[in-house]
């Protein structure tokens, strides 16, 4: 066994070497946002999963499905600028206020702050809302937060139209 002795000449060396393999073993282990690599990839395939869960529950207006994703602080601002919390967003789901045809989804990223995951994408949709159809390109900021059980729970949700030359400039 050996001793570290911070006042002989081998000794202080040897704890600058051991402080030295320790700090790179952590920074190895360590990844951007407080995960392990193998932690990470299981939580971006958890996320990606409920995003297309997200986009079932809305395309067929599973109001069960969407309750279960969503938290029940969750509050949304839709792309008209309203806010609407998970009651309202579950009644309109059920009331079919909105009927999407089809949401295509693109340039997903995800990105993990310690228990919260940030989804930004954009979206190409059309449907039919009671003013009339809609159709376009939208970005939306997604944010899940990973509770005391380990499920991932939508927590707030914002979309914005893409303006007409930015929609031509990143086709």
């Amino acid at each position: 066994m050996w001793t570290f002795r911070a006042n002989s000449p081998t000794g202080w060396k040897r704890g600058l070497a051991l402080g030295i393999v320790l700090l790179l073993t952590a920074g190895a282990v360590a990844q951007p946002g407080g995960m392990a690599r193998g932690e990470r990839h299981e939580s971006r395939h958890e996320i990606d999963q409920l995003e297309e869960t997200w986009r079932g529950a809305i395309l067929h207006r599973n109001a069960a499905a969407m309750d279960a994703l969503l938290a029940d602080d969750y509050m949304a601002i839709t792309a008209n600028g309203t806010l609407q919390s998970k009651d309202q967003a579950l009644a309109n789901l059920r009331a079919g206020i909105v009927h999407f045809n089809s949401i295509e989804i693109s340039d997903r990223k995800v990105r993990f702050y310690g228990t919260t995951a940030l989804v930004t994408c954009r979206a190409k949709v059309s449907g039919v809302t009671p003013e009339g159809a809609i159709s376009g390109s939208y970005r939306y900021t997604r944010v899940y937060v990973r509770g005391e059980h380990g499920m991932w729970k939508i927590v707030s949700f914002e979309a914005s139209r893409i303006r007409l030359q930015d929609s031509a400039e990143h086709k």
